[in-house]
């Protein structure tokens, strides 16, 4: 079989997704239609729909592209036998019933962004930075029941360095992945689909091993210091750029304010101060005390406001006191060090 031969039907919705339907189409297979979400009102009034990225490439290169609002209704289901795939390759899509994911010959299968079957779940590159993790990489699988569960097809490690970001691991997982992509289609173009892969329970022993890798949602990424540093620091840095770690500001006359926190590092704590104490020169570094060593804030934004390094932060701050209020919204025994130009200030 030649690759012009494997009908495609591609799903995926983010820019993660792009880049491997970018490289199926340059290279020249037979994408017969393109399957994203339907789109999504944006503005004041909702008054304008945003295509998704998937789509807004399918269309640039003339691409047929279906945006159900349902998977299990029949006119779209019409629509994709009508089309007659041989494969479907899912990136970043929604679940899929058995109903789509059983119908081409070849059947289905997805790029996950992690080594399965570790970090099964929504968020497996944020996870897998927020717990330290050394490694991470991509798995090609064969969709069936139960999520991230199928038969492991091809895998391609990456490493994860100390200062990586989420952000940075899902653009090197995007391009890794894209690559892997093609080598997985070209295994089943040259097998004819008949080809050997590796159930999940053939890599672990007890399901306590696994390491999952859930939705985040917004108290998920609410920061608690009363933790060490790297603890803190990994957290920060799984998150960013988004959703973002944020933790909660007292201001003067007792206003709460949600401040996101998207670079740290972890410098030695000199004073033997509690967790979650301020500690400023109003001019060059903000560190928050953890269990051990404090997290020096590099890259913030408050709530409504544009993203600052630190020093522009200071020069927005100089002479406030502020507090820092934990998971609890209880306030801690927090405090700046006071600036030597002015002795009034609270110490």
């Amino acid at each position: 079989m030649k690759k012009h031969d494997l009908r495609i039907i591609f799903m995926g919705t983010p820019g993660f997704a792009v880049e491997s339907l970018r490289v199926l189409v340059e290279n020249g297979y037979r994408v017969v239609g393109v399957v994203t979400t339907p789109d999504k009102p944006v503005g004041r009034h909702g008054s304008i729909l945003q295509s998704s990225p998937v789509k807004e490439y399918a269309l640039s290169k003339g691409l047929p592209v279906l945006q159900p609002e349902k998977l299990k209704d029949e006119t779209f289901l019409d629509e994709l036998r009508t089309l007659q795939a041989d494969l479907q390759i899912v990136v970043a899509f929604r679940i899929l019933p058995e109903v789509v994911w059983d119908m081409p010959r070849f059947g289905t299968f997805n790029l996950h962004g992690s080594l399965l079957p570790q970090y099964r779940g929504a968020a497996p590159i944020n996870w897998a930075v927020i717990n330290g993790e050394k490694e991470t990489g991509v798995t090609t699988f064969f969709l069936t029941h139960g999520v991230d569960t199928g038969r492991i097809i091809r895998q391609q490690p990456i490493a994860i360095a100390e200062t990586d970001t989420a952000g940075i691991v899902h653009d090197k997982l995007m391009t890794v992945g894209a690559a892997l992509v093609l080598e997985t289609v070209n295994l089943i173009i040259d097998h004819k689909g008949r080809i050997e892969t590796i159930p999940q329970e053939n890599l672990f022993r007890e399901p306590s091993e696994l390491r999952p890798a859930p939705k985040i949602f917004n108290d998920t990424c609410r920061i608690n210091w009363h933790q060490p540093a790297k603890i803190i620091y990994d957290f920060i840095r799984g998150l960013s750029p988004y959703p973002a770690a944020w933790t909660e500001l007292a201001m003067p006359g007792g206003t709460l304010q949600s401040l996101k926190i998207y670079d740290t590092t972890i410098v030695p704590k000199t004073h033997p101060v509690p967790s979650g104490t301020l500690i400023t020169d109003y001019k060059t570094h903000l560190d928050i005390a953890a269990e051990d060593d404090n997290i020096r804030l590099l890259s913030i934004q408050l709530s409504g406001k544009k993203r600052l390094n630190i020093k522009e932060f200071l020069q927005g701050i100089q002479n406030i006191e502020l507090r820092v209020m934990n998971s609890k919204l209880t306030i801690f025994n927090c405090q700046f060090s006071c600036p030597p130009h002015n002795a009034n200030l609270p110490c």
